[in-house]
């Protein structure tokens, strides 16, 4: 009998969260994919691993059972992995990353690049996650590492299985329709009075400068609520209200926006997080140590590791 890791981790997730189209969604398949993945497994072991519970499933006795000899075979398959690249003398690697748009494409590009010249070896590939997704991902194994935000005014909650990486700190600016801010400081008291252009409150952005707009003594008007920086920014060249926006955000910015520094800044911290090892893993740390330096030429450069 060989027992397919893709399809334990399959297993693993499927038990955490007790319906395929749950598991099938952290993990990046579709439903479909995942459900005969299972019952492939099923045919490999011999033996019923799922029973239906109304519109939820469940393992079977021997479903646990395989589940908690697969967290084992999982984690001695990573212990492998990274023994494997500290023997090498050039280290090869595929490396899976949650990633959102600005850290795409403001950091991203570089340093890939530099990895692909002084490290040929490595290979990262990237899925676009909501920010407030992407540690989850990481913990459950079906990505290798992501970037998480922390707001001077909302900071995540840490997780003791990941450890925190410092990699950027920016600052959030006003973005202003051109023209209508003629000074070259305002300070968010004064866009109280105009309507916002804002992403959902349950986003940590949303959150984050919902609470340092309260700080300043006013509730936004929000009139336009948009996930992705580019509408938002595409909204306020349109003139149809204001938001702020973080450096690596810069790159986005269309004709008919205007920038304004913030004179009592909202500053927020770019981390990676990854999966506490007692062996760094050496392709993971050339990641790091890549994105840092594309950072530090953007002159975002911060920190270490975050405890």
């Amino acid at each position: 009998m060989e027992l397919s890791l893709r399809r334990l981790r399959m297993l693993r997730e499927l038990h955490r969260r007790g319906t395929v189209t749950a598991a099938a969604a952290a993990l990046h398949y579709s439903p479909s994919a995942v459900s005969q993945q299972l019952a492939q497994l099923e045919r490999e072991v011999g033996v019923q691993l799922i029973e239906k519970l109304g519109r939820r499933v469940r393992l079977t006795e021997l479903g646990l059972l395989l589940n908690e000899h697969a967290e084992d075979i999982l984690a001695s398959a990573e212990r492998a992995t990274v023994a494997l690249e500290s023997a090498q003398g050039g280290v090869t690697a595929r490396l899976e990353a949650g990633v959102w748009a600005s850290v795409a494409s403001g950091l991203l590009p570089e340093a890939l690049a530099t990895l692909a010249v002084d490290h040929p070896g490595i290979e990262v590939r990237t899925s676009e996650l909501p920010p407030e997704d992407t540690a989850e991902a990481v913990r459950d194994g079906s990505l290798d590492f992501s970037f998480v935000i922390d707001y001077s005014d909302y900071a995540i909650p840490k997780d003791p299985a990941l450890e925190r990486r410092v990699i950027a700190v920016e600052r959030l600016h006003a973005a202003v329709p051109a023209g209508i801010v003629p000074a070259a400081t305002v300070s968010l008291a004064d866009l109280a009075e105009h309507p916002w252009i804002l992403s959902g409150p349950r986003s940590h952005f949303g959150r984050a400068v919902r609470i340092a707009c309260r700080r300043h003594g006013f509730e936004p008007r929000i009139h336009h609520q948009v996930e992705e920086q580019a509408t938002a920014l595409a909204m306020v060249a349109g003139g149809l209200g204001v938001t702020l926006v973080s450096d690596l955000a810069l790159a986005l910015l269309p004709a008919g926006v205007d920038i304004v520094a913030i004179p009592e800044p909202v500053v927020r911290t770019v981390s990676i997080v990854h999966r506490s090892a007692a062996t760094p893993r050496q392709s993971l740390e050339l990641v790091i140590e890549a994105v840092r330096t594309a950072a530090a030429q953007k002159g975002l450069a911060a920190g270490s590791t975050v405890p």
